[in-house]
């Protein structure tokens, strides 16, 4: 959620986000029109409790003087005129409250439609972010390996789905049968490829200052919502109904509600978290998109990366995601580019993306193994995460990055591949896997 501060103060801004992501410009007033009316609401409500407050004394000083005068035995004619004035301010307390509970009920409705006009809108985007959707990204640079020429080589490429039964490495047929598609079985030294992977990942983690934590998968609402999941995705999302809760699509989630509702400490920079998770996606709308083999599946695994810092100090810790998955994509000897994600390709808590892709082979194209984003303060403002300060408190900032998932598994397999039909391991992987390459029935 963004600040309705900013919203006020240059409202213009996120009008231009809202452009360049190719999103309702008109959300923008519609938010500002419930600010103002919430606001007004608020302060005539104000304004009549006084007002309240005030009748109130005035009824209870004629009831005191009404009874005084009864007890003093009053002429009638003076009894009868103070309970004329006493049933008039009872009458006039009676109005206000009614118009108090009015008020009441007209700043309730608009902080209710302000609350849901603001979960609508997505955060705001970094200056220079490029405008447009998923083929507008601008590619930053090209690193890693130059990608291989099989041809020169004398053979022709296989795909990794190719590779991995060939080697026993994934079994795609009994993922079905125990499931339905998209899910599969890692084998062998596919099981362990895939340990190795995000074994290596955690140590990269580790040796940058990052800290462990093992996750649940399973999050409440509030959790989900609040890291921004099921605004405009939430079709995406497996729910257990009967349990009110739901599946994470990645450990995100878990660590931006992990200091939920805390005032953390950043006095000495920012708290850097890492963590391995199962995770889930239903992959709605992908239909007949990446059937083959496990570019697009419903489960897999992941290391991710969380950083909470203070809010100018986001820029700096997105290079330093970005720098770690690179450092990763590098000791995976795989060719690969970086790309600015364009605005209208971005998640709604994200500001700005960077993607990693890495060459597929025999797809001829790059393809996206890594995504690190910067949440400005969206995500930590829904869940009352803050840091204190000299003023008080304010709200931090966080941000998240991919340090390896399944799919990895896809490049690796394709861009090592050896022309007997063996894969040749990367020299990181090799001390966390036990191998140098992957054969047939190696176990």
């Amino acid at each position: 959620m963004i600040d309705i501060k900013l919203l006020r103060e240059n409202p213009q801004a996120a009008r231009a986000s809202q452009h360049a992501r190719g999103e309702d410009e008109g959300i923008v007033d519609a938010i500002l029109a419930a600010d103002e009316r919430r606001r007004s609401s608020l302060s005539e409500f104000e304004r009549l409790r006084a007002e309240q407050k005030g009748t109130s004394k005035t009824v209870g000083e004629v009831m005191g003087r009404l009874g005084a005068a009864k007890k003093a035995g009053a002429a009638p004619e003076d009894v009868h005129a103070l309970e004329k004035v006493a049933n008039e301010a009872r009458r006039a307390a009676g109005d206000l409250s009614d118009r108090v509970k009015g008020l009441q009920a007209a700043a309730d409705e608009a902080e209710a439609e302000l609350g849901a006009l603001m979960r609508r809108m997505p955060n705001i985007v970094i200056e220079g972010v490029p405008a447009g959707g998923e083929e507008d990204f601008v590619e930053l640079t090209t690193a890693g390996r130059s990608p291989r020429d099989f041809a020169a080589e004398g053979f022709e490429p296989k795909d990794h789905l190719e590779i991995a039964e060939h080697l026993g490495l994934l079994d795609m047929a009994r993922g079905v049968k125990v499931a339905e598609s998209r899910f599969y079985y890692t084998v062998g030294q596919g099981a362990r490829l895939e340990n190795a992977l995000m074994q290596l990942a955690l140590q990269t983690a580790y040796d940058n200052g990052f800290t462990q934590i093992g996750v649940p998968t399973l999050v409440n609402p509030t959790v989900m919502t609040g890291a921004g999941f099921l605004d405009s995705h939430a079709d995406e999302v497996y729910k257990l109904g009967t349990d009110d809760l739901y599946l994470t699509g990645t450990s995100e989630v878990a660590l931006a509600g992990f200091h939920a509702d805390e005032i953390i400490d950043l006095t000495d920079g920012p708290l850097r978290y890492t963590a391995l998770s199962t995770c889930y996606r239903r992959e709605a709308g992908s239909y007949g998109k990446d059937t083959r083999g496990i570019i697009r599946v419903h489960q897999f695994q992941k290391v991710e990366m969380f950083v909470y810092c203070r809010p100018e100090d986001a820029e700096a810790e997105h290079e330093r995601l970005l720098e770690h998955e690179r450092g990763m994509l590098d000791a995976m000897e795989i060719p690969y580019r970086v790309i600015d994600v364009a605005a209208g390709d971005l998640g709604g808590p994200a500001a700005r993306k960077f993607d990693c892709e890495a060459w597929v082979p025999t797809q001829g194209k790059y393809r996206e193994l890594t995504s690190t984003s910067n949440c400005t303060t969206f995500q930590a403002r829904r869940l009352g995460t803050r840091e204190r300060t000299e003023n008080g408190t304010r709200i931090v900032a966080t941000l998240n990055g991919t340090l390896a998932t399944t799919r990895w598994i896809v490049a690796l397999l394709e861009n090592h591949q050896q022309a007997d039909g063996t894969v040749r391991v990367p020299a990181a992987l090799v001390p966390f896997l036990g191998t140098e390459v992957l054969v047939p029935d190696g176990r």
